[in-house]
């Protein structure tokens, strides 16, 4: 046992180590890693993703990708609900990855879209690429879908 007559600078008496300690801090800060008891922690799609998004681009960054030239590709795959996918460029190479936030037009893109983009370099390291300004020239037919809005088209 501790001794009662110890007592810390703060002045409260210590207490002994097989004791159970509480931990507390003065504020808790927005964005802390330091969860208070009873919250939920977030889950991953919460978290925000590294890669640069329309909203998030730097400036020198929009400007470069606005002068890149215009490749043709197609729609390898794009999932709404996950908000990218990646497109196969019609002059070979690897697949490219687009974000949702960098696809113009009304339609959400499917397998076999042809589609029109312009490239912009991922940081930090600037060594991989994205789509962006990707717009939809020619939707795949026999094939549905979808608006933004949510309305189902068969084309």
């Amino acid at each position: 046992m501790a001794d009662p007559s110890l007592t810390s600078p703060s002045r409260t008496p210590l207490r002994s180590p097989n004791a159970s300690l509480t931990l507390s801090f003065p504020f808790l800060r927005e964005r802390s890693r330091v969860w208070e008891d009873g919250k939920d922690h977030p889950l991953p799609r919460d978290l925000p993703s590294p890669l640069p998004t329309k909203r998030n681009r730097t400036y020198s960054a929009t400007v470069r990708a606005q002068s890149s030239p215009v490749f043709k590709g197609i729609c390898k795959n794009f999932s709404r609900s996950q908000g990218h996918g990646f497109l196969r460029p019609s002059h070979g190479g690897e697949d490219i990855f687009v974000h949702i936030s960098d696809i113009e037009g009304e339609y959400v893109p499917v397998e076999g879209d042809e589609v029109r983009y312009k490239v912009s370099r991922v940081p930090p390291k600037n060594l991989k690429v994205q789509a962006v300004e990707v717009k939809i020239v020619h939707l795949n037919p026999g094939t549905k879908h979808e608006t933004w809005s949510g309305q189902i088209i068969s084309s």
